[in-house]
């Protein structure tokens, strides 16, 4: 009778699983212009990760950029917005999942322009690039390389 016991309750423990796993990841707010299909593919690319995404066709992501106090420099197609940290650009999920395991302090994340073969700009070849840290003022330093 234990036994049965003990296994119908490792069996609903794994079933609850997948259901905490996703309970867990925030919900990424996305500032995007409606045309754009880059940026469809990020937000494939977050969900398929985990991520639950509330996409917002806007007119002009730089005002999100400006706000959220990313450099128009490291400016790309999108801008996000996750606890606090913004994401320019195409940043894979893993680095934003890290982005929020340690929790810098920073403005957030970005990849500037738009490198083929980052998430969303997948294609015939692949562009090394840099996710860039980007802390207050403007200043980065390079978070993960891709090559």
């Amino acid at each position: 009778m234990l036994l049965r016991f003990l296994t119908q309750a490792g069996f609903a423990a794994l079933l609850a699983l997948p259901l905490a796993a996703s309970a867990a990841q925030p919900v990424i707010e996305v500032y995007k212009t409606a045309t754009c299909g880059c940026c469809k593919e990020w937000v494939k690319h977050l969900e398929a990760n985990g991520f639950k995404v509330k996409a917002q066709d806007v007119e002009n992501t730089s005002d999100y950029r400006e706000k959220f106090g990313i450099p128009n420099e490291y400016g790309s197609c999108h801008t996000g917005r996750v606890n606090g940290y913004a994401l320019e650009g195409h940043v894979p999920a893993s680095e934003i999942k890290r982005l929020l395991s340690e929790k810098p302090k920073a403005r957030g994340l970005a990849v500037p322009g738009m490198p083929m073969g980052s998430p969303g700009m997948e294609g015939p070849r692949k562009d090394a690039y840099d996710v860039l840290l980007v802390k207050d003022g403007g200043k980065t330093s390079v978070y993960k390389r891709y090559q």
